[in-house]
């Protein structure tokens, strides 16, 4: 029998096991233009947070008591789909589960890279992709530019360390936490911040002593309000995460917030699902990347099914190098 995590209640602050139930569900007929897949790896993310809040925000929330979703790679079971035959491996977005019934129109047939299928969730995935599109669009990042990435040992934090050194700019990363520190230093940034260890602003402005031109933005909090402070004119922030907010009450308050102005400063989110028309330029550039080693893949894998909340979980308590994944 398929089985589904399913959200308990509603989390207040930091999520607790108790909030998720494994239940059996009955998946639906495979009617016209609809794949069935059964899933081998499941992704964990930190977005998912917010969706555990019954708040309006980018992507709805999750429904109590109703199959969570996430990004997966599983094999086409069936098909009655055009395009689509038993054995295709497909990325999708029904997740928390080990199978699915899904358009065939929410599927992607995975490329042919002569990649591993979980790296599709990860480096060559949307992980990957907000990385890329978030340092070289948003934050307008060029060769020569002084670039801070936080959370740099994580998922997507690694992936914008490894793209800025591959396109000839100068990479302070911060972690937390020697491992962590140690892992980043090897992707080739040029320094590194263990936040853990001392004051942050202190230590960002020893590693950048003439400010930074970008930042890539994973955690928000002290870690935005440090980079304020450094930002040399015209410097340009790209606000892809706010993980230290996440299960917070209160809002973080930014002390530097004024230098936006004198500085210049441009501060933009985005959200990676706009550059889904542009994804073949993701992939051409990161699969050379990763064929010639410029780019390096690494996931932090939990397995079964059953650990999944253990998994997302970890997202928050620091448990993960590189990108956290699901092996079912």
């Amino acid at each position: 029998m398929p089985k589904a995590w399913h959200l308990k209640s509603r989390p207040d602050g930091m999520p607790s096991a108790d909030k998720f139930e494994l239940k059996d569900i009955d998946l639906p007929s495979v009617a016209e233009d609809m794949i069935r897949v059964r899933n081998g790896w499941l992704s964990v993310d930190p977005y998912m947070r917010g969706r555990m809040n019954d708040v309006k925000s980018y992507v709805p929330p999750f429904q109590l008591g109703q199959p969570m979703e996430g990004g997966a790679v599983g094999e086409v079971v069936e098909s009655r789909a055009e395009g689509f035959a038993p054995g295709d491996l497909v990325l999708h977005m029904g997740g928390w589960r080990d199978e699915a019934v899904v358009p065939a129109q929410a599927a992607r047939k995975l490329p042919e890279l002569g990649a591993e299928p979980q790296q599709f969730l990860g480096i060559l995935g949307t992980t990957g992709a907000t990385a890329y599109f978030g340092l070289l669009d948003v934050a307008s990042a060029k060769e020569g530019d002084i670039v801070f990435v936080s959370a740099a040992a994580g998922a997507v934090g690694s992936a914008a360390v490894q793209i800025a050194k591959a396109k000839r700019m100068t990479v302070i990363g911060s972690a937390g936490g020697e491992q962590k520190c140690d892992y980043v230093r090897a992707l080739g940034a040029d320094a590194v911040i263990d936040y853990r260890a001392g004051d942050l602003l202190r230590s960002l402005s020893g590693a950048a002593p003439q400010g930074i031109d970008v930042y890539f933005d994973n955690v928000g909090g002290d870690h935005l309000d440090a980079a304020l402070a450094v930002a040399r004119n015209y410097a340009r922030f790209a606000i892809c995460g706010m993980i230290e907010g996440y299960n917070k009450r209160e809002p973080t308050s930014l002390r530097f917030l004024m230098r936006v102005i004198a500085a210049r400063i441009r501060i933009q989110g985005f959200l990676v699902f706009d550059y889904q028309s542009r994804m073949d330029e993701f992939y051409r550039d990161m699969g050379a990347w990763l064929k010639t080693g410029a780019v390096k893949s690494r996931e932090t894998v939990v397995e079964g099914l059953e650990q999944t909340p253990e998994a997302f979980l970890g997202l928050f308590k620091g448990a993960n190098v590189g990108k956290m994944l699901v092996k079912l």
